[in-house]
């Protein structure tokens, strides 16, 4: 396990080297990011991470602070403070050209807010089931983290009790199978239920300074977004479309907001085509 000191807070950090078609030449950087409350870099390790590693690429997963094995400060969980982590990461690692950014739900989020704080820094975004650092997806946020919140509250008068199955999936829900077996579910919540009673996150970050649309209009590197179709978020495909029209949205059809985890192969899919089509990456093997 690697623990990096970055901006203030240590991260857990693993990092994939890079093999197949592309490896006598220099790597791209992909980073992954991964969901905010019962997620954590394993959403990307057993999905998506070793497939784009045998593509040639230099894979780098995180847990976002609060997250996983990273530091859980009572504080600073504001957009800018997981972009202002993950550019001190970058510079930990000394990754200084550009990066393709990899987010699942939160997580290509903070990919985009990324772009738009350093659009210089970045070759190109795949966000799964995500959307800018608009005001409607916040809005979205912060409901969620109160009806979390709710729900925890609900499932148990002393912190560490139990909880339904029912309450397990709506405190997971930013990442969790819905088919996982009892116990995983009810692990995910309990790390949720932590993050909520340990920080400020549900009251911080729905306050984040977005940035300006025209920041986010701004960003010029390719995008690749995927939605479930019976997805929530789906309907924010659109006003993705209107600030990046260069991006290619893709919905599939029958999946939901879990759609990195229940269907990886799906995922990988479109994303390793589409990436061996910029010349970012070669073909894996990995099926």
């Amino acid at each position: 396990m690697t623990i990096v000191q970055v901006n203030g807070v240590k991260l857990h950090v693993q990092e994939l080297a890079p093999g197949g078609p592309l490896r006598s030449q220099p790597p791209q950087t992909a980073v992954l990011i991964h969901g905010m409350a019962g997620d954590d870099m394993a959403s990307w390790y057993f999905t998506l991470a070793q497939p784009l590693a045998d593509a040639g690429m230099r894979v780098l997963l995180y847990d976002l602070r609060g997250h996983g094995r990273s530091e859980r400060p009572a504080q600073g969980y504001r957009l800018a403070d997981f972009v202002a982590d993950l550019a001190a990461l970058l510079a930990a690692r000394e990754i200084t050209g550009k990066v393709c950014l990899f987010g699942n739900s939160f997580g290509g989020t903070v990919a985009f807010g990324f772009a738009a704080r350093f659009p210089d820094r970045v070759r190109a975004i795949v966000a799964v089931e995500s959307a800018p650092p608009i005001p409607v997806w916040f809005a979205r946020i912060g409901q969620r983290l109160d009806r979390v919140t709710a729900s925890m509250a609900a499932a148990s008068p002393a912190r560490g009790g139990g909880a339904s199955r029912a309450q397990a999936e709506a405190a997971a829900g930013t990442g969790a199978r819905s088919d996982d077996p009892d116990e995983r579910l009810i692990r995910r919540a309990r790390r949720t239920r932590e993050l909520l009673a340990d920080t400020m996150i549900a009251r911080e970050l729905p306050a984040s300074a977005l940035p300006d649309p025209e920041r986010i209009a701004a960003v010029a590197c390719p995008v690749l977004c995927l939605y479930g179709g019976d997805s929530a978020l789906r309907d924010l495909a659109a006003e993705t479309a209107r600030l990046l029209p260069q991006a290619h949205l893709a919905v599939l059809p029958g999946q939901r907001h879990s759609l990195l985890i229940d269907r990886p192969d799906l995922v990988r899919g479109h994303v390793l085509p589409w990436l061996a089509e910029l010349g970012i990456a070669g073909s894996s093997q990995t099926p």
